[in-house]
């Protein structure tokens, strides 16, 4: 295989859920197929990176300095869902079982992975509460040691305003699992059965 091949396959193989040969099957797609798909790719990926940044309030996908979520005036902003990811966020919404707010955060603390709470959207989670903007926060982190501590993280640093209540999703969502992978039904079942985080 040529030089440009094997570069193109590297990119591709950075993407999460892609290894070595479904790198290889959509690199070999891409040049071998119908080149107007390949410049139509190429034209969407510049302008996606172009337009799409995070929204300043919550962190979620937006073209415009608010999201979509945010803008939605029937929504409770007051109710904010604290998620790892913007999947997590498309799997909530994709249920229908949160008709609130939400609050990415891009990770969770992992010391090992070096990861700390100056490289996650904490920050202006808390923000939005010292400004009494929350009245509830949900957090709906996974069911893991680094979730956890997450959850133990921004329940110290939230400040103790109004009738601030901090819970996390209950039942449904299996130990070691995340919201990303659960189904509407569970997702449903763990947004109801939220306690209250101590």
């Amino acid at each position: 295989m040529t030089s440009a091949f094997e570069n193109l396959q590297k990119v591709l193989k950075k993407l999460p859920g892609v290894g070595h040969r479904s790198s290889e099957r959509i690199a070999l797609h891409l040049l071998l197929g119908k080149r107007d798909q390949l410049r139509a790719l190429v034209l969407a990926l510049e302008e996606a990176s172009k337009s799409v940044r995070r929204c300043s309030r919550c962190g979620n996908l937006s073209e415009d300095d608010l999201c979509s979520i945010c803008c939605d005036t029937r929504r409770d902003h007051r109710s904010v869902c604290v998620v790892e990811s913007v999947p997590d966020l498309v799997a909530l919404e994709r249920s229908g079982s949160w008709r609130c707010s939400y609050h990415v955060l891009h990770g969770k603390l992992s010391p090992l992975r070096g990861v700390g709470p100056d490289d996650l959207n904490i920050g202006s989670l808390i923000s939005r509460v010292s400004a009494g903007e929350v009245t509830e926060i949900v957090l709906a982190l996974s069911n893991d040691v680094e979730g956890e501590a997450t959850c133990h993280y921004i329940q110290e640093r939230s400040p103790k305003v109004g009738n601030l209540t901090i819970t996390r999703i209950g039942f449904g969502i299996p130990s070691g699992g995340g919201v990303l992978y659960a189904d509407p039904t569970t997702l449903r079942s763990a947004l109801e059965g939220r306690r209250q985080f101590s």
